[in-house]
């Protein structure tokens, strides 16, 4: 029985992966998880500076999930280089850099920083961050700037690139086309939907910055449908997320068209979702005579 996945010359043991911003390096979550179970560990973001992130409250639970406006904090690559790689080069895991910027200049610095660290088999850019330049819309919200940067941070890295879009677009499938036709990778998706929550008892905002990233299983419908639309617009690999809680969860999404899943929300729900999720596709596998979990990839037309 091969659980085995292959992306961009990269082979994951299994196609369990953690999504960016809800898993840290990895460091908070060795008392329930063994990372060396896991496919990979992709890591929160990291900039060329720290960032101090957005003023608090920034989560707050809805149905079905949760609303986050984090500002993507962290330390800078300088810390992460120093203390989140050096962690994780004792686990026998593939890791995948998550990337942030607020220029094209800021990933290119980033970018090129790891592509001489042994330890990191591929970059994740997250392109729903605001480009200052361009009065804050999302690089991933344009096709042009997507097709831009994608372009500009694969002729710099000497990692196989992951594009991660964003859901808050009109045709996911143009966004697909536009990375892929700038030589991406893989692509990821989706990333949060951007949402909202009053206190109607404060009257005012349940976030400081009035807007946040829904995830959580409210999500997943919406992120099965934008996967099988890209799978069916591009011919490069796919990381499948959105809502994921179980093993069924991860199998719908490889049905789409998926080449490999992360989860994101539910580990705040419960630590132990990685692994279980793991040993959930182990178990559909030999319930159902799957030989092969990339036998299964995309079955459903």
């Amino acid at each position: 029985m091969n659980t085995a996945v292959e992306i961009a010359g990269v082979k994951f043991k299994n196609p369990v992966m953690t999504a960016s911003g809800t898993f840290g390096s990895g460091m908070e979550y060795v008392d329930f998880v063994d990372l060396n179970k896991l496919g990979a560990v992709v890591t929160k973001g990291v900039a060329n500076v720290p960032w101090p992130g957005n003023p608090v409250p920034r989560v707050a639970e809805v149905y079905g999930g949760m609303l986050n406006a984090i500002g993507l904090q962290n330390p800078g690559i300088d810390v992460f280089v120093e203390r989140d790689l050096k962690f994780l080069e004792k686990y026998d895991t593939e890791v995948i850099v998550n990337v942030c910027g607020k220029s094209v200049e800021d990933y290119l610095e980033v970018v090129e920083r790891l592509s001489d660290e042994k330890k990191v088999s591929m970059l994740e850019i997250n392109v729903s961050c605001p480009n200052v330049k361009e009065g804050a819309i999302a690089f991933g919200q344009n096709k042009d700037a997507l097709f831009d940067i994608t372009k500009r941070i694969k002729e710099k890295s000497k990692k196989p690139i992951i594009m991660k879009l964003s859901p808050n677009v009109t045709s996911i499938s143009e966004m697909a086309k536009a990375a892929e036709a700038a030589g991406a990778d893989a692509i990821s998706l989706i990333n949060t939907i951007t949402g909202m929550k009053i206190d109607i008892y404060k009257r005012k905002f349940a976030l400081a910055n009035r807007t946040g990233g829904l995830s959580g299983p409210a999500i997943k419908p919406v992120a099965v449908r934008m996967v099988y639309e890209a799978a069916h617009a591009v011919n490069i690999p796919i990381i499948g997320m959105g809502g994921i809680a179980n093993a069924e969860d991860a199998i719908e999404f490889i049905m789409a068209g998926a080449t490999a899943i992360a989860v994101g929300a539910m580990n705040f729900h419960d630590p132990y979702t990685t692994e279980k999720v793991v040993t959930g596709i182990e178990e559909y596998m030999k319930k159902y005579g799957v030989e092969d979990i990339n036998d299964i990839r995309g079955i459903v037309e």
